[in-house]
Parts: structure tokens; sequence; C-alpha cells
């Protein structure tokens, strides 16, 4: 079982880690041109949709159903993406309708369009925290930084120019991508057992990354496993700790569903993740996404042998310089390895007298 090299770094989404392919066999060499889609399995078509970001796409499934299709995650509502969707319902999906959408977790590049799937006529399939979060983070349209956010980020220590510049932006909405959810959707939890396509599925749990992430792994047929972003090849999900959640602990939770995940890994399991290209040896995957974490804890509690803001302590997380672009990212991230750290007993933390916390290595 293949992990990956002790300096491998925390990372965001879309980040490699290294030696994040190790052990892994990818079937198809490139992913599907943009408004075509690949065969998977019997009745199981990939295609992508373009995103506008260093990530530049999310995979998105369609399984055949005997009155149309259930489409897995759907991508950012806008003009370029329902006009992709527009093709692929005429092309590939042969204008039957997509009456089910699975979407499985609550990020706008998989929950954009569902709000106009569902008033198509689309049943709506998430798991209740996911569903949730999706609406409320919708209904909830900022014109510039919550009084919360700021304090968060001043006490974890953002630089004080970033933050300044910050309380005076727009921040990201979730509403700028993603069409209004109605009210209703079918629950999916852990231990259900679904019929999607065709197969029977069981429904796992997933979490870190997005709370209450559902992963989904085909009993018997091709050992197909609906990844999202929880399975990941190559690259690395992000791990956030924000605002809404201050006291969380994103990092605790994703080594936790590594370990509830990997016994139902099989190295001949096909994967169908959020990102990059469908992969078999899920087991090595497993071990490589959770290692990462494990030893980029021990380089920032060794960093923190000598006190630190939060701010200080992307050195030891990442092994990449940390610009405007991906600052934000960046910075949540290290607020989630930090709380880690201290919720567990291996960092403290205290006020430095300015509503800034000094984080320091347990003794």
């Amino acid at each position: 079982m293949t992990t990956p090299a002790d300096d491998g770094g925390a990372a965001f989404e879309g980040d490699p880690i290294p030696d994040g392919n190790a052990g892994l066999r990818f079937p198809w060499d490139a992913p599907p041109p943009e408004g075509e889609v690949t065969p998977i399995a019997d009745g199981v078509l990939w295609a992508r949709l373009p995103l506008p970001m260093a990530l530049d796409h999310v995979n998105v499934y369609f399984l055949r159903e005997r009155d149309g299709w259930t489409m897995v995650d759907t991508g950012f509502a806008c003009r370029r993406t329902r006009a992709i969707l527009d093709r692929l319902r005429a092309g590939p999906l042969r204008g039957d309708p997509i009456v089910r959408v699975l979407v499985t977790h609550h990020h706008p590049d998989h929950v954009g369009l569902a709000g106009d799937l569902v008033r198509g006529g689309a049943e709506l399939l998430m798991t209740r925290t996911a569903w949730l979060l999706a609406r409320m983070l919708i209904l909830d349209v900022q014109d510039r930084p919550t009084s919360e956010t700021v304090a968060f980020c001043r006490a974890y220590g953002m630089d004080g120019g970033v933050l300044d510049r910050r309380k005076g932006e727009r921040p990201f909405n979730f509403a700028d991508c993603c069409a209004p959810l109605p009210v209703g959707y079918t629950r999916i939890r852990k231990g259900d057992r679904i019929e999607l396509g065709g197969r029977t599925w069981d429904v796992h749990q997933g979490d870190g990354h997005a709370p209450e992430h559902a992963v989904l792994f085909e009993v018997g047929g091709d050992d197909l496993v609906l990844g999202g972003d929880q399975l990941l090849p190559g690259i690395s999900p992000n791990l956030g700790l924000y605002p809404t959640e201050p006291t969380g602990d994103p990092v605790g939770d994703w080594l936790a569903a590594c370990d509830r995940l990997a016994p139902s890994a099989c190295d001949d399991q096909l994967v169908l993740p959020g990102h990059k290209r469908p992969f078999r040896g899920l087991p090595a995957r497993v071990a490589s996404l959770r290692s990462n974490h494990v030893h980029a804890l021990d380089r920032l509690q060794d960093h923190l042998a000598t006190p630190r803001t939060g701010g200080e302590c992307f050195t030891p997380l990442f092994k990449r310089p940390i610009d405007d672009a991906i600052y934000g990212l960046a910075f949540f991230e290290t607020a989630a390895h930090l709380n880690h750290l201290w919720l567990t007993g291996r960092a403290t933390r205290t006020d430095r007298g300015d509503g800034v916390w000094l984080w320091r290595q347990a003794t």
C-alpha cells in the first residue's frame, strides 16, 4: 500500500500531493472533450463541465434510467454550463430528460445547476446537511464580509493588509454561481441502500472537505464508486475552517472519514471522482489522502516550537508560494490544521492581547 512521501504538504483542492497517483491505475488517458461524453460502463456516461478557476473543471456523470437519466453533480449555474448541458441533452443523452439529480456535497461546482434541474421536474437527492448548507448559503447574499468573518480572520492571523482589503470587497456568494434551490428534496444518509441507473448502491459518508459528503459504493455489478471530492486522484481536497463553525475540526473529520471508508475500499473498484480522471486502486488512495494530513500536522506541531500566529504557519503546510489568488484557501486550511492540534491537545492558543491567537506547541 503506497502512501505519499513524508514531505508531502497539506493541500487545497487542485494542489498536487507528492506520489498522489502512486498505486493508481487510470483506464482513460484523457477526459471527454467539452460537450461530449465517455462511456464508463453500461448506461454510465462521464462528462466534464468548465470552471473559471485554477481547478478548471468538474466531472459529472449520467446514469441511464428507464424514463431518462440520473445526473451526478451539476457544475456552476452559468450561461456556458447551461449551453453545454443543452448540447449533452440533444446529443449523447438522446433528448431524454434528467429525472434525478444526485448531489454529492454542497459546494457550488457540484450543486450549482441543481435548482434549475429540480424546477425542470428532476428529483433531488442529497444528504440532509448538504441540502441545508447549500440552501442556506445560496440565500445568504452579502455585499461585504460580516463582522463575525472579520473577527475570525483577525483571530487566526490573517495578514493585516489582506484583511483590510477584504473588508471593503464583496465576498464570494453562492448565489453568484448557484441557481436557487426549491424547498424539498429526497434525503439520503449513511447506511441507505438505493437504486440509481439500474444499479444498487450503498450510501457511505465522507467528511472534512464537506459535512456529510455522500460517497456511493455499487453493490456488485461493475464495482463503481461515486467518489465526489472525498476520493480524488493526485490532488487533495481543501479542508477549511470557516466562521460558520469556528470550533469545528474538519481535519479530524477528514481523518475519521478515511478510517471509515477504508474497509469498503477494494483495489479493482472503479472510482468516479469529482475532478481528474476515474481510477482504480482505492485502498492506496485512501491511505495516501489520510497520510498527507498526518504528516502535515506533525510538521505544523514542530513549527509551533516557536509561538506563531496562524498567518505565520503556511510554510510547514504548503510547498509552494502563497499568492493573492490562493491566499484565502491556504489561510482557512491552515486554520483547520491549527484547530485540530488545539482540540487534540497538541497545541495551545492564547490571545496575545489584540484579539489574535498565538499558537504554541503543547508541552
